[in-house]
């Protein structure tokens, strides 16, 4: 059956290194990625891109390429044709965003006491956004999932969305610094995936992804094939052990924009 739509992350997988799409991830110069996207628009395959990214910064990769719909802060909204769709459960723009719902629970504040020299806001990129809180640092998911709960934000998730480059001085000790998102507990990657394909008519076996994180091989659920970047499972080892037993995915040999390539030459081929 041919593919009529890719779901394509940007930081980490699209974009390399300084997130441009004209660079592979050790800053040399590659036009892989806008190969990639080239051999999508010729054969009609929509693109959508996925992204933990603010609605702004999305919407306007979004428009370069030519495409109308796009997924912003982690699954939070899709837009489909310039109309947003929220998944956020009861969390829904009013007089107050999402984002400030969230932080007036106090949850944003609790992580940040209860994971010292673990967690910090993502600076800068955590202001102005619309509903998710963006931090970064090293914790178990899980383990945070749980202590929510047990405060009371049950209603709430921290998505891992990857490794990152940036940190403070504060986060200096830690092995490597991973980006991630607080939002509504029904907010994910995958649902807004599946969300998108069910609006447009999609069947599974018509639409597969890419990307680099444990957010993004979620929607492996819901697409005919999900590729993972060669740079995920570089950059965090243990991405194999997730992707054991999972028969629809697939790891490129190559890295970003190189490697999304590979994946849609490949898924394009039937191969």
């Amino acid at each position: 059956m041919p593919m009529r739509c890719l779901y394509l992350d940007l930081d980490g997988t699209l974009l390399g290194s300084g997130a441009s799409l004209l660079h592979d991830g050790e800053g040399a110069v590659s036009i892989d990625g806008v190969r990639a996207l080239q051999a999508c628009l010729r054969a009609d395959v929509e693109v959508v891109l996925m992204s933990g990214r603010r609605r702004a910064q999305v919407a306007e990769d979004a428009r370069l390429i030519g495409q109308s719909s796009f997924i912003y802060e982690a699954g939070s909204c899709v837009v489909l044709d310039g109309e947003e769709h929220w998944l956020t459960g009861d969390m829904l723009p009013g007089e107050l965003s999402v984002f400030a719902q969230i932080e007036r629970s106090g949850a944003p504040a609790l992580l940040l006491d209860l994971y010292p020299g673990r967690l910090e806001y993502h600076e800068p990129w955590h202001l102005d956004r619309d509903a998710s809180h963006l931090f970064r640092g090293l914790v178990d998911s899980s383990e945070v999932d749980a202590a929510l709960a047990r405060h009371g934000h049950g209603s709430l998730r921290l998505v891992d969305n990857g490794v990152v480059s940036r940190r403070s001085p504060a986060l200096a000790r830690l092995p490597h610094v991973r980006g991630y998102h607080l939002v509504a507990g029904s907010a994910s990657k995958a649902g807004a995936v599946a969300a998108h394909a069910r609006m447009r008519g999609y069947a599974r076996d018509e639409i597969f992804a890419v990307g680099d994180s444990r957010e993004d091989l979620a929607c492996s659920a819901h697409v005919a094939v999900f590729w993972l970047v060669a740079n995920a499972l570089k950059r965090d080892p243990s991405m194999a052990r997730a992707i054991a037993g999972i028969g629809n995915v697939r790891v490129a040999e190559a890295a970003h924009g190189a490697g999304v390539y590979e994946a849609v030459v490949s898924t394009l081929l039937g191969g």
